[in-house]
């Protein structure tokens, strides 16, 4: 029995990884592009284990994932696989649809082709699991009700778009060709290895450089925070039990504005790394904002926590502050992200395969 993961050098695909491998001996193939997000010193630890083998390729790369697919014959293909940047998508909208959309587009070409050549046995247990996000369902006021299942897509940045497409993709894969999908739909993420350029990672690594804290406009855009590794528990009971051609809302029911973030930051570095004058609430400035900023993401979890009886381990104070303990106790990481030292370790001890 074996995984395919793509996308498995990235924050959430590596956590996912990392977190199966410690409590599963079923082993796990990493496809992963190794982009400027995809990292494999997270993955440092399981150097020389026979469970883990990481291959450097496109998921658009149809020989290659066919090959892998052929070789290994996993249960499962777990789809991390996405350009995620908001940011990025604005200022460079094509890569995401290459990658989100093409790329989504190939994968499930080249799965269906192993998929429908199974015996039926193993036909009737595979699965490919598709990890997707809320803001494809478009922005809420502060009095609507949180995002469900049957919300209607409302894509508003390049990104949500193309993550949209990829779930409609998906979804009709299942209704034409009989694919057996489990799709999730995720809130926020937070934790370790995030890179930083996402608003908690940078927040704690800009405090501590004495930069500037920049929050886009009054910084009273609301989003529901879930820690990565419950994110990364509900993916794993989705796999095990959720019904094919689902689509399960992953939350961790933590509704706060980014400016209320940012100072609960600045208040655990002031108790964990105090200056030496002064809080770290004086570094908050406050910037234009993003072009066509959603106002607030909410995500309704009773679904998964109805059939599949999961619920978030983590609350907000408890997970913000291991993500800061993380971040003041791995500086090399950080720093070599920030570098881009870590491309060194990649040619040190990566070969790609």
């Amino acid at each position: 029995m074996t995984l395919l993961v793509t996308g498995g050098a990235g924050f959430i695909g590596a956590n996912f990884v990392l977190d199966w491998l410690a409590s599963s001996d079923e082993p796990v193939i990493n496809l992963d592009k190794l982009t400027y997000a995809g990292n494999p010193e997270t993955l440092a630890s399981l150097q020389g284990d026979a469970r883990h083998r990481l291959v450097q390729g496109d998921i658009g790369d149809s020989a290659l994932v066919s090959r892998l697919l052929a070789e290994h014959r996993p249960r499962a293909v777990l789809n991390f696989a996405a350009e995620s940047h908001v940011d990025r998508s604005i200022h460079g909208p094509g890569e995401f649809i290459e990658t989100n959309v093409v790329g989504t587009f190939r994968l499930l070409e080249s799965v269906r082709g192993h998929w429908s050549a199974l015996p039926e046995a193993e036909q009737a247990a595979f699965r490919f699991l598709h990890v997707s996000t809320d803001e494809v369902y478009g922005s809420l006021a502060k009095e609507d009700p949180a995002f469900t299942e049957h919300h209607r897509y409302e894509p508003n940045s390049p990104y949500s778009a193309s993550k949209a497409a990829s779930d409609h993709l998906v979804r009709a894969w299942h209704h034409t060709y009989g694919l057996p999908v489990l799709t999730t739909n995720c809130s926020n993420n937070y934790g370790p290895y995030h890179f930083p350029e996402k608003l908690i990672p940078l927040m704690i690594v800009n405090a501590l450089a004495g930069k500037p804290l920049p929050v886009y406009g009054d910084g009273m855009q609301i989003r529901d925070w879930l820690y990565v590794k419950d994110h990364c528990s509900a993916i794993r009971r989705v796999l095990q039990a959720g019904r094919v051609g689902e689509t399960y809302n992953v939350g961790g029911w933590n509704e706060k504005p980014n400016i209320e973030i940012v100072q609960t930051i600045c208040r655990l570095l002031d108790e964990m790394r105090p200056k030496a004058q002064g809080s770290y609430a004086s570094q908050i400035t406050h910037v234009t904002d993003r072009p066509g900023h959603d106002r607030r993401y909410a995500i309704d979890a009773r679904k998964l926590e109805a059939e599949l009886g999961w619920t978030p381990a983590e609350t907000f104070e408890t997970g913000i502050r291991k993500t800061v303990t993380w971040y003041l106790d791995n500086p090399e990481w950080v720093q070599h992200v920030q570098s881009g030292a870590y491309r060194d370790w990649v040619n040190k001890h990566y070969n790609a395969s």
